[in-house]
């Protein structure tokens, strides 16, 4: 084998090449992480109470929103409704990337899937009904002081609720929810330590 056959050696990587590329390998799965699989949130205000209190941190898991449907009783982050659209509608790539990632600023609800597509819910007597019938609800603060007429929830909407029920700005308020402004499931509850566990 010739002089001029033979393989060159590979030029050796600075250590400052590989230190950068390290460094943007990880951001790269943390974003796609957080974007796609599961981020961590913290509680503001007390209109979930008593099942969430202010300042606790919760892990906030997304694959359940591409692989199984709501059902009543999900605790979920979501975007509240506005004229803004959304991440599939905005023709703004960046805009629509940083609202995908949580990183835009915008402020993120947290309630209960109390009703459902199809389903007609209302409140009176301080008691939500689904299709006529009492539901029951062991988990909220207190019984709702304020009466809502039926409504029937559209398809592709949930109905959500705080648990602090008259200390929460919700779909009393504002309407149902479109299932594409949810952010994710509420899933663990990591902080603090002496409440640390799964959410029901």
């Amino acid at each position: 084998m010739t002089e001029e056959e033979l393989p060159k050696p590979r030029k050796k990587k600075s250590m400052f090449r590989e230190t950068a590329e390290t460094v943007v390998g990880a951001l790269v799965i943390a974003l796609i992480t957080r974007g796609a699989i599961a981020e961590p949130r913290y509680i503001p205000s007390g209109s979930m109470l008593p099942t969430l209190e202010i300042n606790d941190r919760l892990i906030v898991e997304k694959i359940s929103n591409y692989t199984h449907s709501l059902d009543r009783g999900d605790i979920l982050v979501f975007y509240p409704p506005s004229d803004e659209p959304m991440v599939e509608d905005d023709p703004d790539f960046v805009k629509g990337s940083l609202r995908w990632l949580g990183l835009t600023g915008e402020d993120a609800y947290i309630k209960r899937v109390v009703g459902l597509p199809g389903e007609t819910i209302s409140v009176s007597n301080g008691q939500v009904f689904i299709n006529g019938e009492p539901l029951e609800e062991p988990y909220i603060k207190e019984p709702p002081a304020y009466q809502m007429a039926p409504l029937k929830i559209p398809e592709g909407s949930v109905f959500m609720m705080g648990d602090n029920r008259n200390n929460s700005a919700d779909s009393h308020v504002w309407g149902p929810l479109p299932v594409k402004n949810i952010i994710g499931h509420a899933s663990f509850r990591f902080w603090p330590p002496k409440r640390l566990g799964a959410l029901d």
